[in-house]
């Protein structure tokens, strides 16, 4: 097949989201072969975004019978798609700084168990991928699920706004570059204690402690952040390229 659009799995998330919102409630997916033809992506990355898809509760499979619709959502984002282009990363990490601690607080007190357990399951998925198109996948998928167990529609959908910069191939790119060049301060072992930690605190039902991890979480990927795009940082990859 063709080399997979840029984002791979959170292409095919994107637009199977799109998908399922021209569904009914009881709706039937194509198969896996048939998603991947007509998105133009690679079967893994279908089954990649399907299994997001179904952790979030908006899928379920019967064995020998196919891929089912769950309930519909309404959101914001096919209407202000185009205000990401106009975005760049620091406001987007602005935006998130505002919106993701009450989300995360709102989480801790109305998560019900089987939302822990999915989030806990989640947390796994990020620990356990050794690809960067993986980690962006589920990562997102975290962050997504904690704002559906805050159980305030518009929020949901403002952060669906949001989110939907991870499609882009140069947010990947320079997430990526991020992870790389994290020193102990922004390492990836301490994003996945942080996202234990948020997990945790939402577990124990402590919106106190969920809003505050979740500002020092997103506090430590803005610094990344800031790193990788700062002018001398841009420079010394400019010259190890040309090297």
């Amino acid at each position: 097949m063709a080399e997979d659009p840029p984002g791979n799995s959170n292409y095919a998330l994107e637009r199977l989201r799109d998908l399922l919102r021209g569904l009914d409630g009881n709706g039937r997916l194509p198969t896996e072969r048939a998603l991947s033809e007509d998105l133009g992506v690679g079967r893994r990355a279908v089954r990649r975004a399907l299994e997001v898809l179904e952790t979030e509760g908006l899928i379920w499979r019967r064995q020998g019978s196919g891929t089912y619709v769950g309930q519909p959502r309404d959101g914001l984002d096919r209407h202000f798609g185009d205000i990401l282009g106009k975005t760049d990363f620091m406001e987007v990490m602005e935006v998130r700084l505002r919106i993701e601690p009450p989300l995360a607080q709102l989480a801790a007190l109305r998560a019900k168990p089987d939302d822990v357990e999915r989030l806990h399951e989640l947390v796994n998925k990020i620990a356990e991928s050794a690809d960067a198109d993986g980690h962006e996948l589920w990562d997102g998928a975290l962050h997504r699920l904690i704002a559906q167990c805050a159980g305030n529609g518009l929020f949901l959908a403002i952060f669906d706004v949001v989110n939907r910069v991870r499609q882009d191939r140069a947010w990947l790119n320079i997430r990526e570059r991020a992870r790389k060049v994290a020193g102990p301060a922004g390492s990836r072992e301490l994003l996945n204690r942080q996202h234990r930690q948020i997990v945790e605190a939402i577990g124990a039902h402590d919106p106190g402690r969920a809003g505050e991890t979740m500002r020092q979480h997103l506090l430590t990927l803005q610094e990344n952040l800031i790193r990788v795009t700062s002018p001398d940082r841009e420079a010394e990859d400019g010259e190890a390229r040309s090297a």
